[in-house]
């Protein structure tokens, strides 16, 4: 974050009472939370000396906002963790970055229980818990400036490691390609707790020379109201919020002010996003990106509907996805393949025990992202679903296999198979079928099983069908697209 500082540090010496924040608590003055930075800084420094890794509870607040700026001033490297953050999760946090000070809130604190070589120390950022060593090397993060966790496509949270030349990169090509302009209002709704939320919720709004608007806890109707009253000129969220905020507008063409509001991080629907859109007076852009390559492709402003709300569009200036086929080798356009990507916003690696592991990347440098792709003649992209199986519910990856092992130790489930459902406002939602010897094994019952056993609450499943068997392919295998085409009709059976 260290660019990031020396820019606010130019804009400070002609505008000190620039207002640059706008949170729970009211507005924020550059000059005041410039010094705030400072003074966390100081009280870091003299803890942990010069270039620490910081783990910080990220909520949407400016004392996040002061959190990275602090480390920007140390030359630093900021680990983020969400405040819904489980123990189970936050001691495998500790594990992959292994950070020299843990800054977070009293009760989220009491909940997990700092590491025991860390143990609270004193008190920053207005009474928060800190927790603080003499820092490790800054060289084991390899140039990495934020270091995010993503559900990815495993059980396990990864640390993706990314630099501030990636984050500056991916900001400033979503501002030409939305048609942004400095000085515009950002809104931060997506938790800033991943890489991606961190770099288009609060590095992109300090960047453009704006002010940012902080929603700490999502309401849907209050999100609306925010960027409203401040003419808010973009943000980016998940299908599940663009959906919900187009639910909630009061008059409709609340934000006809906005220049578009970014959606990417699930699946979606052309026709519920039209609505959505037209309810809430803007354009929706879809995007394709994930936290290891920052927002890589984007629709644009003047894009017709059916590229802007049916395509995930064209990759940003110098990045570039292509569709591959088993082998590796590209396929020719209007195929269907595997995606992989390279660019300016590829990350340096997963934080594994302290240090990066670098990604595994083809000969050519690319990454497999792990999605089906097609890539029209014209550059433009369409996300055809997962490689792996993967339940994206309300913008959150949920492993398939994960939750089918937590719920096969239940003692009375004999098989069982997680699917999704189709759900207008998140896209999808988990069920599950099982084979068991209980005609009353319901619902409530699985998920204290799962909560006994520590399963993430948002990964539980919401439906459950008992089935006297799981449905096979013509070589006997369990066929996932019958079960979930069985989940659906029971589904809707049911509602009948």
């Amino acid at each position: 974050m260290r660019q990031l500082v020396a820019d606010l540090d130019r804009r400070a010496a002609d505008a000190p009472d620039d207002v640059v924040a706008v949170d729970a608590d009211g507005p924020h003055r550059l000059a005041t939370v410039l010094a705030r930075a400072d003074e966390f800084a100081a009280q870091l420094r003299a803890r942990t000396g010069p270039r620490p890794t910081l783990m910080v509870q990220a909520d949407n607040s400016v004392r996040t906002v002061v959190a990275a700026l602090a480390v920007g001033r140390l030359d630093g490297t900021l680990a983020l963790i969400s405040h819904h953050t489980t123990r189970q999760e936050f001691v495998a946090a500790c594990e992959d970055v292994d950070p020299d000070a843990v800054v977070v809130s009293p009760a989220v604190s009491a909940e997990l229980a700092l590491p025991e070589h860390r143990p609270v120390d004193g008190e920053a950022l207005e009474g928060w818990h800190l927790a603080a060593r003499p820092a490790r090397p800054a060289e084991r993060w390899r140039g990495g400036a934020v270091i995010g966790l993503t559900s990815g496509s495993t059980g396990r949270a990864k640390g993706v490691v990314q630099t501030e030349d990636a984050l500056r990169y991916a900001g400033r090509a979503t501002i030409d390609a939305s048609g942004l302009r400095p000085g515009d209002t950002v809104a931060a709704l997506v938790p800033l707790s991943s890489a991606a939320a961190v770099c288009f919720g609060l590095y992109l709004p300090l960047l453009l020379g704006g002010r940012v608007l902080l929603l700490d806890r999502w309401d849907a109707a209050g999100a609306v109201d925010l960027m409203a009253e401040y003419d808010a000129r973009w943000t980016m969220c998940v299908p599940t919020m663009a959906l919900q905020m187009g639910a909630a507008a009061r008059r409709g063409g609340e934000l006809h002010a906005m220049t578009a509001m970014t959606v990417g991080g699930g699946p979606m629907d052309a026709g519920a996003l039209g609505r959505a859109e037209q309810r809430l007076g803007t354009r929706f852009l879809r995007v394709f990106g994930m936290s290891e390559c920052l927002g890589h492709t984007t629709s644009l402003p003047g894009d017709a509907a059916e590229v802007r709300l049916g395509t995930d569009g064209t990759p940003f200036p110098g990045t570039e996805l292509r569709a591959v086929d088993e082998a590796g080798e590209p396929l020719p356009p209007g195929s269907t393949g595997r995606a992989q990507v390279r660019g300016p916003s590829l990350f340096v690696g997963y934080a594994r025990a302290g240090e990066v592991v670098p990604p595994a990347l083809t000969d050519d440098g690319f990454l497999p992202t792990g999605d089906l792709v097609e890539i029209a003649p014209d550059g433009t992209a369409s996300i055809r679903g997962r490689e792996k199986e993967i339940i994206i519910r309300g913008g959150r990856n949920i492993d398939v296999s994960e939750v089918e092992a937590a719920v096969a130790r239940h003692p009375h489930v004999d098989q069982v198979c997680v699917v999704p459902v189709p759900d207008e406002v998140l896209g999808e939602r988990v069920a599950v079928l099982v084979v068991t010897d209980r005609d009353d094994l319901e619902l409530p019952e699985l998920q204290r099983h799962l909560g006994d056993l520590g399963l993430t609450k948002g990964k539980w499943p919401e439906y459950v069908f008992r089935v006297g068997t799981l449905p096979q392919n013509r070589v006997g295998k369990l066929s996932r697209a019958d079960a979930a085409r069985m989940a659906h009709e029971m589904r809707e059976g049911a509602r009948a």
